[in-house]
Parts: C-alpha cells; structure tokens; sequence
C-alpha cells in the first residue's frame, strides 16, 4: 500500500486527485503546508506527493512552483481533476451572508459569490473550512469545498456546481524519490542570461527539431531580484537521444537547468 501525501484536510480535493491518480489501496498523509507535503516524501516517510499546480480558471499555484526548484523529488506523474464546487452550510441561501475556502476556490466561483452578496473569508484548506464552520456552527456562515468534504464533516450540501465554469480543472503533479524512465513528457526548469535573444536561442533548439512545447512559465527567482525561472513542459521523454541532444544544447546556454523528469501525460476525463 503507498503512502500518499498532499496538503489540506481529509476531504481536499488534493486528497480526491491522488485517490484517482493510483486507483487502488493507499494512505492518504494530510499536511498543512505543501512544503510539509513535500518534505514527507524526501525524508522517505510518504512514497509520493501530490502537489496542485495549476487551475484552468485561477492559473498557476505559485507556491507550488517554487517548491519545484528546490525539491530533489522528481515528478512521475499528472493528473487533471475536475473540480466541482459545492456551497455547504446549516441554513439555505436565504440565510448565508458568509463564505469561507481557500482563496483558489473562492476565486474559481466569483461570479456565484457576487451574484449572492457573500463575504468571503480566505482559509488554508476547502476541506479545512467545512471543519471550521462545523465549530463555528453559525447558520450564517458557509464554505465552498468538495460533495466528500461534506460527506467525511457530515455538514450538508446547500448547492452543488457553483464554480463560474464548467471546465473547471486543476492539474496535479504527482512527485516520488523513484526515477522514471519512461513517459512521454518532459517538465524542466532553466534560467538564462538578462540579455536579448537568450530565451528566443532556448526555444529555437525546441523549434529546430519540431518538439511541440506544451506550457512555459516564469516565476521570480527568490535569490536575485527581477530575474526568472522558466518552467517549460514539452512533448518526448529525456531517455530519447533527440532529447537528450537538445537538453544538452540549452544546457550550455542557461545559467541554471533542472530536468524536473519524464512521465505519462494525463488525459482530460
């Protein structure tokens, strides 16, 4: 049985993404904070994490991200979870002025949450905020998390689907000490030289021998002020010679290459 970490309360949709990603028995491992998650599986105490890095709503999780640089985990796997909102609370509509969640979720249902006048109230966790509203026990106040959260707190469900769209999908990476050597795609993370030309001559190498670029991401690099990190995720695997001549190319082009690691990528269900 794999021990699985991921951050939040039991119920959170980090838990609902590793239950789905290995599809048989594990132990799920709640933490508070992603770097906890993270820091589980390193010390060799979870077999794997699962960490949430982008919304097709709200975009990226910056926190997440950065963890990337620094972590010596390598991502074995992903998965696009739909996420489906759910207002939970005592009182119906009529009675609710108040909304707690995470700032992602409440983000995700904006529309809902303008539409109804709620105040909102940012909390660490979805989950972890139908716990905080079951202590409150207030028939004012509410939260948006998962129909399970609602199940595992045993707070009942005022209205299902709230989020502003449909297609409402986050994408989790699922991390592990174990290296791959299998997949067909590659996440790596690069920086370059503050001058022009030096990402166009990293992008150029992918354009020369036609390898299909799927995401690239900046975020600022925490140890030198106005200069970036690139997160670049891309069709093939780094087992593939083709690859491993042009990770080599933009190696000695880049003040800093990481290759994050080579798995299956996830479909859209």
């Amino acid at each position: 049985m794999y021990k699985v970490s991921f951050q939040g309360e039991r119920g959170a949709y980090s838990e609902d993404a590793a239950i789905s990603f290995f599809k048989e028995a594990l132990d799920t491992v709640p933490f508070s904070t992603f770097t906890e998650v993270v820091e589980s599986t390193q010390n060799g105490n979870t077999d794997y994490s699962v960490l949430p890095v982008e919304n097709s709503l709200e975009g990226s999780v910056g926190e997440s991200y950065d963890l990337l640089v620094s972590t010596s985990l390598t991502i074995v796997g992903e998965i696009y979870y739909r996420v489906r909102h759910c207002l939970i609370g005592f009182d119906g509509m009529d009675g609710t002025d108040t909304v707690y969640s995470h700032p992602q979720a409440l983000g995700q249902c904006r529309k809902f949450i303008q539409d109804h006048k709620l105040k909102t109230i940012p909390t660490y966790d979805t989950a972890g905020s139908v716990k905080i509203i079951k202590d409150l026990n207030k028939k004012n106040v509410s939260c948006i998390a998962s129909k399970r959260a609602s199940e595992i707190y045993q707070v009942p469900i005022i209205k299902e689907g709230i989020e502003d769209n449909a297609s409402n999908y986050t994408r989790f990476l699922v991390l592990s000490k174990k290296h791959l050597d299998n997949g067909d795609k590659t996440s790596i993370i690069f920086s370059v030289k503050h001058e022009a030309g030096a990402l166009f001559n990293i992008l150029k190498e992918f354009n020369d021998f036609k390898v299909n670029l799927t995401k690239i991401e900046s975020r600022p690099n925490k140890s030198t002020p106005w200069e970036y990190n690139f997160y670049m995720d891309f069709d093939g695997t780094k087992e593939d010679p083709t690859i491993q001549g042009i990770l080599e190319k933009i190696r000695r082009r880049t003040l800093f290459m990481k290759v994050l690691g080579s798995y299956k990528r996830a479909r859209m269900i």
